[in-house]
Formats: structure tokens, C-alpha cells, sequence
């Protein structure tokens, strides 16, 4: 298996402070943020994994992580040019892919459970992972049944129809570079992550697995003040790198 972890955006909502740097490269207590996405990959034993970065901090990130050859890893870097959606990652990775399964996990998304095994367990399909939420009009939301099995999925829904949101760690197997080619942008022009899982869901081969412990999507001043008291109080002694 592969590993992605898609790192661009401008994120604005983090001004003054990513005026200057990429939100993912700022510190969350002793490290940057992108060191705790690359643990959760690293952890799980794979060896390849693509960056996807802004072309404008390009630079950043190769002077921070260089090769991949100090983490005992092999590191590719690839730009995207402006922000098309989560799902545009794989058509950028189509190379990096090459029919492989891979684990793309969003650089600003910390979880304190190990999920080694749950990514190493990846059989075929899709398979994302889910944590209860209270305010799940904000989020990607998953239905699934009695026996764990996903029903329907829903982008920041009005009347959700669950409080299971869909975190920043999916995995795939190597259909998913066509299937991403096939979705049509969204009204706001991207293509969307949702709608890559909803591909695999009408062919009946998603899987959901939860998430126990914490997850922080660290994309604004709160969340990232929780990331910060997370790494440290929780999290220290479970880093590799």
C-alpha cells in the first residue's frame, strides 16, 4: 500500500498566522503539524508515500522532510495548483498510484488512536473511518445499519441523518484514479471526497471503521489550540518520528 497525504490549500481561516507558512507545517507542541498524519502512515508500515503541496511552499516542505530517507521512508512531492476538491489528489497521484492501494490522509488531521491494523487489514474497495460528532451539519456525514454497514452519505447535510462524520482518513484500492476521472465538479467547482465514497458505496464495497479515540481536524484557532493540548498530554509517547 501507498500513502498520501494531501497538504495544499491556503488555509485563510488560520490568518495572520499561515500569511507566511503552510497551516500544515505550523507546530502543534513539538513538532509540525504534518509529523502526526505521517506518523499515522509511517505506523502502519508504508514506505511510499506522495505530498501533495501549494506550489508557493513547495519549498518548505522539501527543506523540513527532505527524501523520506530520515524517517525510513521514500517521499515524492507533487504541486497542486489550486484547490479542486479532496478527490483530485488521486488524478495528481495517478503516477505515484500506479494501480496500487493507497491510504490518503488529510495533513491536518491528528488522531490519537493507532490505526495501524485497520490499514494494514485492507482488503479491496473503499474504507473510511468514522467518529460520532455534535455538530454534524458541519461534515461529510455517514448512515450505516445495526451490523456497521454503510447506507448513505451525506455532505454537510440540513437534517443529518446521523452524528457519524467522515474524517480525513480514507483508503482505496487501485480503481480509484478512474473512478476520480469520472466525477463531475460540485457547485462550487471541486470534485468532491463524498462522491468518491458514494461511488464505491453504490458498488456495495465501502467499509466503515470508527474511531475511538480523539480526532482533531486542525483547521481553525479552537481546533488548533486542542491539537496542541491533545500532542501533548496524549500523544507523545505513541510518535515514532
Amino acid at each position: 500500500m501507498k500513502g498520501i497525504i494531501l497538504s495544499g490549500g491556503s488555509a485563510t481561516r488560520l490568518r495572520p498566522c499561515t500569511k507566511v507558512t503552510s497551516k500544515q507545517l505550523l507546530p502543534i507542541y513539538n513538532r509540525p503539524m504534518i509529523y502526526y498524519p505521517l506518523n499515522t502512515l509511517i505506523k502502519a508500515g508504508i514506505k511510499e508515500i506522495l505530498i501533495i503541496v501549494a506550489p508557493e511552499r513547495a519549498g518548505d516542505y522539501l527543506n523540513l522532510l527532505g527524501s523520506g530517507k530520515d524517517f525510513g521512508v521514500k517521499f515524492t512531492y507533487e504541486i497542486q495548483d489550486k484547490p479542486r476538491g479532496l478527490s483530485d489528489a488521486f488524478i495528481i497521484g495517478e503516477n505515484f498510484i500506479d494501480n496500487d492501494d493507497v491510504a490518503m490522509i488529510l495533513g491536518d488531521n491528528i488522531f490519537e488512536d493507532d490505526l495501524s491494523e485497520e490499514i494494514k487489514n485492507f482488503k479491496s474497495g473503499g474504507k473510511i473511518f468514522a467518529k460520532p460528532v455534535i455538530d454534524p451539519e458541519r461534515f461529510g456525514i455517514i448512515e450505516i445499519d445495526k451490523n456497521g454497514k454503510a447506507i448513505s452519505i451525506e455532505e454537510k447535510p440540513i437534517n443529518p441523518k446521523s452524528n457519524l462524520c467522515i474524517t480525513g482518513l480514507y483508503i482505496f484500492d487501485g480503481r480509484v484514479v478512474e473512478a476520480a476521472k469520472q466525477l463531475k465538479p460540485s457547485a462550487r467547482g471541486e470534485i468532491e471526497i463524498v462522491d468518491l465514497h458514494n461511488w464505491y458505496l453504490s458498488k456495495g464495497e465501502l467499509e466503515v471503521a470508527m474511531v475511538k479515540g480523539e480526532w482533531i481536524d486542525a483547521g481553525t484557532f479552537d481546533s488548533l489550540l486542542a491539537a496542541q493540548i491533545l500532542a501533548k498530554e496524549k500523544l507523545q509517547d505513541k510518535l515514532i518520528i
